[in-house]
């Protein structure tokens, strides 16, 4: 609903947005208009400006009807997808893994890999009011997740360039929102971008849209404000558009892209395995899974509906559907949906071109501080508005070659989303998963670790699970991408906590 970019759009006239809002039946969102002063209305009219008044009543109706709907019920249409299209990182044989790493890196090494950071989130729910890309967790190092990305993506440039002998580049295109672009912006620029040429570090914004009443009605949050929210992670398409960055990877010969959540501290950038792996199957489109830790686990389920590949939301199906098992005991759709994904760039471009108006809406119920009639500023204790997003994986229905490779939880997910304190997803549970894997590397290795009290720690195949007994051992993204080049710390021991930086 808001145009991307402000410069380009023509200032329009008072009269101008009184008729479209009146049109739109919106006409209560200019009523406080003559209590503003005049530097108040120029801001509000140039709001107003950019928001696309033709589509605002269908907008706002849609949201309405949205939201008074029941969802349709998906359980007798849900089949998994078909072990073919499938591959793992625990289950494939070595020997295809091995290939599908060597493709990946091959591509990396042709420039063919681009990575794309969905980062419109604010840190709200941690507490914080910044970007959850400059979060700290906690790690021995201080790294913050923004760092720890970039320090990924270097690595893994330096592994290809070793292997095939050329230097290579993977553009680095940053998805934001009205929130995150500034405090993003400076935050790289303050720390000089992480090493990385910021010629290749490419930040835009995606849209936002009006929220809206359960009876269609704009929400103000301010006598000269609308309450506006970003559009979802699916807004990425339209953002794609509206900031050129297709043409920009086009003209680099970008021809893969890996698209993954800024919360995941794990997250393997531009992973060549998952790239080799999609790349070798001719697929347009991919989607990396974990298996459920449980049937009602609440997290997307990938697989098919009526023979289309999607996601299906955990609150969309019947529990008795989420407990089905196998003739081996094993979930009938166990494939969690982690967003992190392949999309080849000509999908990409059909996409933005032809389907992209046909993407599904989904419904936010949420608590918009708004304005009484009486223009008091009022924050509600219960949900009283709507926020229209779109996902990310709304786009799976249109490929026509879908694939998904599994990967193991302990080893690539550990999402944060909640403050300590909750249960799950939060800064301990995210810095312990990811100390506890790099015991397992250094482990792995042949070192052995002491403990704080000189104890050694229990090897990797002894350990239990990362928040029994996490190890307080953190390994830089610059001395190994997964594990990788740790022959020297055979035979080594080293006192926890401890960060092994690039000096091994």
């Amino acid at each position: 609903m808001l145009a991307p970019t402000e410069a380009k759009r023509t200032m329009l006239s008072l009269e101008e947005v009184k008729q479209s809002l009146e049109e739109a039946d919106q006409a209560h969102v200019l009523q406080f208009w003559p209590e503003l002063n005049e530097a108040q209305r120029e801001i509000f009219l140039h709001e107003l400006s950019q928001l696309d008044l033709s589509g605002l009543k269908e907008h706002c109706e849609g949201a309405a009807r949205a939201a008074a709907s029941d969802p349709a019920s998906l359980d007798e249409l849900m089949e998994p997808v078909p072990a073919e299209f499938i591959g793992s990182a625990r289950n494939s044989d070595k020997t295809s893994l091995a290939q599908w790493e060597n493709e990946g890196l091959w591509h990396i090494s042709k420039n063919r890999v681009g990575v794309l950071l969905l980062a419109g989130g604010q840190g709200t729910r941690l507490g914080v009011q910044y970007p959850k890309g400059m979060y700290n967790v906690g790690l021995p190092s201080g790294k913050t997740l923004y760092q720890i990305q970039a320090e990924r993506l270097h690595k893994i440039q330096e592994l290809a360039e070793s292997k095939h002998g050329t230097k290579c580049i993977i553009p680095w295109y940053i998805m934001t929102s009205e929130f995150t672009l500034t405090p993003t912006e400076k935050f790289f620029k303050e720390n000089n971008y992480f090493g990385l040429d910021p010629l290749n570090i490419n930040m835009f914004e995606q849209r936002m849209i009006p929220a809206v009443t359960f009876d269609g009605k704009v929400i103000l949050q301010g006598k000269g404000k609308i309450a506006m929210a970003p559009d979802g992670n699916g807004g990425l398409y339209q953002a794609l558009v509206d900031h050129n960055v297709l043409e920009d990877m086009k003209k680099r010969g970008v021809e893969y892209l890996h698209v993954y959540c800024v919360d995941n501290i794990m997250v393997k950038m531009a992973d060549p395995v998952f790239i080799g792996f999609c790349a070798s199957k001719g697929a347009d489109c991919g989607a990396k899974v974990v298996e459920k830790a449980y049937p009602t686990e609440p997290v997307g389920v990938v697989c098919r509906v009526q023979g289309v590949a999607q996601v299906v939301e955990y609150s969309e199906i019947l529990q008795t559907t989420a407990e089905l098992r196998g003739p081996s005991g094993e979930l009938v759709y166990s494939a969690g949906n982690i967003c992190n994904h392949f999309f080849t760039r000509q999908f990409l471009e059909d996409v933005t071109m032809k389907s992209k108006i046909h993407l599904k809406q989904h419904v936010a119920i949420k608590k918009v501080p708004f304005v009484d009639q009486c223009g008091n500023e009022v924050k509600p204790t219960k949900p009283n508005g709507i926020k229209m997003e779109k996902f990310v994986f709304d786009i799976f229905p249109f490929s026509r070659s879908f694939v998904v490779f599994e990967v193991v939880r302990e080893d690539e997910f550990s999402p944060l989303k909640n403050a300590d304190g909750a249960a799950t997803d939060n800064p301990s549970t995210a810095r312990n998963a990811l100390m506890h894997l790099h015991s397992r590397w250094v482990t792995a290795a042949g070192a052995t670790l002491l403990n704080e009290h000189g104890n050694a720690v229990l090897s990797a195949s002894e350990s239990t699970t990362m928040t029994n007994a996490p190890t307080k051992f953190e390994i830089s993204p610059l001395v190994s991408y997964f594990g990788e080049g740790l022959d020297k710390l055979k035979g080594k021991i080293y006192q926890t906590p401890f960060y092994l930086d690039n000096d091994l």
